[in-house]
């Protein structure tokens, strides 16, 4: 399979309850943009929305909750996910977001194990990238991710981010996205510069980490009239496990 970072947008449904190529109405449509189920092919990758029916390797619900026990996500990513009922709930939430337009996670897949919808050919989770709303009248993004340990050091963030903001800004209708991360896990730094997010300044003590603690965290962003997003090589490994999105 090919490993060209080329973006194949698809309205494939990753399960329910998203409504796969659908406009929506009502109060999510009044509310401005929307994120859209879609599935972004990268070749030897494939992000796809995240549900609780997501085929994955071992289970969509228990391999969130494996996630959420890995000691770098817990720290820089905490989930909702600590057993098998709540790491439901996250999901449910998340396919939610999926539906009203507000949220727009994907599951990052190792697409050579497989990447379609049945469980007798489900892929390995490799991690989790995602945009959220934070202004959404005014088109106003933040992106964020995280890597499971067997997925660092291949430059899988990095991918996953470049794909991801196209989306955001070329289907999606975003104006600006954000990429915020700890000033202490300086790996997320290097994916927003491979990214084209320049830094933007420092925010002081602006969110409470796994660790119970309120760190410093570096605020980078992109414009959608900036100028196109780099393609080239990766220029590295993701060594960390990732950026929060906060949802």
């Amino acid at each position: 399979m090919s490993t060209a970072p080329s973006t194949v947008l698809s309205t494939s449904p990753a399960g329910p309850p998203a409504s796969p190529g659908s406009t929506p109405t009502g109060p999510a449509a009044a509310a401005g943009p929307a994120f859209v189920p879609a599935t972004l092919d990268l070749g030897d990758l494939v992000l796809r929305p995240w549900s609780p029916g997501l085929a994955v390797r071992g289970g969509a619900v228990e391999s969130l909750t494996a996630a959420a026990a890995d000691p770098e996500i817990a720290l820089w990513n905490p989930l909702r996910a600590a057993d098998l009922v709540q790491a439901r709930a996250c999901l449910d939430r998340w396919a939610a977001g999926w539906q009203n337009g507000s949220l727009g996670y994907f599951a990052i897949l190792d697409a050579a194990t497989g990447a379609v919808d049945t469980e007798a050919e489900a892929a390995e989770l490799l991690g989790t990238i995602a945009l959220r709303w934070t202004d959404r009248a005014d088109g106003l993004a933040m992106v964020g991710y995280w890597l499971l340990p067997a997925a660092r050091g291949r430059g899988i963030a990095t991918r996953a981010t470049r794909a991801i903001t196209r989306w955001g800004f070329e289907r999606a209708g975003a104006r600006r996205i954000e990429l915020a991360h700890a000033v202490d896990n300086p790996a997320s730094c290097r994916v927003a510069e491979r990214c084209d997010f320049p830094l933007e300044g420092t925010l002081r003590e602006s969110f409470r980490f796994g660790d119970g603690l309120h760190h410093d965290e570096h605020l980078h962003a992109r414009l959608a009239t900036d100028d196109g997003i780099a393609g080239g090589a990766d220029g590295g490994g993701d060594a960390d496990a990732g950026s929060g999105v906060r949802a």
